[in-house]
């Protein structure tokens, strides 16, 4: 691995959404391959705050790919309150580490669930990305769908599509160390 930090001659937009698994594993594996390459990555994860997810972990140790968490730390069926006070945090943390040009790539994990369950509006969002630095590589994620503005404005999109899945063929319920 390179010691010398190289730049993107230009950054795009790629989102990664739909009912198949590996959304967030895809933001990740792009993160490793470009830190590989001498790049800086921050992963800003909407949803997930504060629980040890095997990816969360394996992280901590990598240089030059830094991480934080926002939201509670169970599943939520409908936010409140607290929930819409840190997805406006992860939004103005998200704007500063974009803005601030010492990262090569920023993904924004979960952000399409936040969207969707009202947790924040997709106009800060849209502005993120319009006014994101012309070098930096912005990667969304989300779940099921992805609001159809963002859709639109990215520049590489990529719907997860569930073929088969054991959760419901097998009855097998989420895996340690696969899954989470």
């Amino acid at each position: 691995m390179s010691s010398t930090r190289r730049r993107l001659k230009e950054g795009f937009v790629q989102v990664y959404f739909g009912r198949g698994k590996g959304k967030t594993t895809a933001a990740i594996g792009q993160g490793v391959r470009a830190i590989g390459h001498g790049f800086k990555v921050f992963m800003i994860q909407f949803m997930k705050g504060n629980y040890k997810y095997g990816e969360i972990e394996a992280i901590k140790g990598i240089s030059n790919f830094d991480l934080k968490q926002f939201g509670s730390p169970e599943l939520i069926s409908e936010p409140g309150e607290f929930d819409i006070n840190e997805g406006n945090k992860a939004l103005e943390f998200s704007k500063e580490i974009i803005m601030s040009d010492e990262y090569d790539i920023v993904i924004l994990d979960e952000v399409g669930v936040a969207i969707s369950m009202n947790v924040i509006t997709v106009e800060p969002v849209l502005e993120l990305i319009k006014s994101k630095p012309e070098k930096v590589e912005l990667i969304l994620t989300g779940g099921p769908k992805m609001h159809p503005k963002i859709k639109e404005i990215a520049d590489l999109v990529t719907e997860m599509k569930m073929i088969k899945h054991y959760y419901s063929s097998k009855g097998i319920t989420a895996r340690y160390g696969i899954e989470y």
